[in-house]
């Protein structure tokens, strides 16, 4: 399928990537279907594209690649929705914000975004009663080396 985007023209996404996420996104509603972009260099970053709003990317990534000990439950009722369970675990990603200085980037850890990939279903989650905020500092310590050296 082709997809018109501004951040990347247009692609051809394969029907395997495109989630639904039938309560839309929170502040989208109305947007149930994105393309899952991976990143083509095996980073830990990803893309999620509206397929109706060329203008609508989220920057998305694995928490536990930089939040080892990050956890919540996932409540009994959106499990079966979505369609997850032990047999059929979800993949979980945060979406990204990224500020003009990269050493400030954030993630929203308040409201992981759920995945079950068997039936390409998605939710983005709000977790209530949580210390996890909506910017989290993905970089608290400063870039790693091999970013700031891969830079300028």
């Amino acid at each position: 399928m082709l997809v018109k985007t501004t951040r990347f023209d247009t692609i051809d996404v394969s029907v395997e990537d495109i989630l639904q996420f039938s309560h839309g996104l929170p502040g989208f509603p109305e947007e149930k279907e994105f393309a899952f972009l991976s990143n083509q260099s095996d980073g830990p970053f990803a893309f999620l594209q509206s397929i109706t709003e060329q203008n609508l990317t989220f920057m998305i990534v694995e928490p536990f690649t930089f939040f080892n000990d990050y956890s919540f439950e996932i409540d009994p009722v959106i499990s079966e929705e979505l369609g997850i369970s032990e047999s059929n675990p979800p993949q979980i990603f945060t979406i990204v914000r990224v500020p003009e200085k990269v050493e400030e980037m954030t993630v929203n850890l308040s409201a992981p975004i759920v995945i079950n990939w068997r039936d390409q279903k998605a939710m983005q989650i709000v977790l209530e009663k949580t210390s996890y905020t909506v910017r989290h500092r993905l970089f608290p310590e400063g870039l790693p080396g091999e970013i700031v050296q891969g830079g300028k």
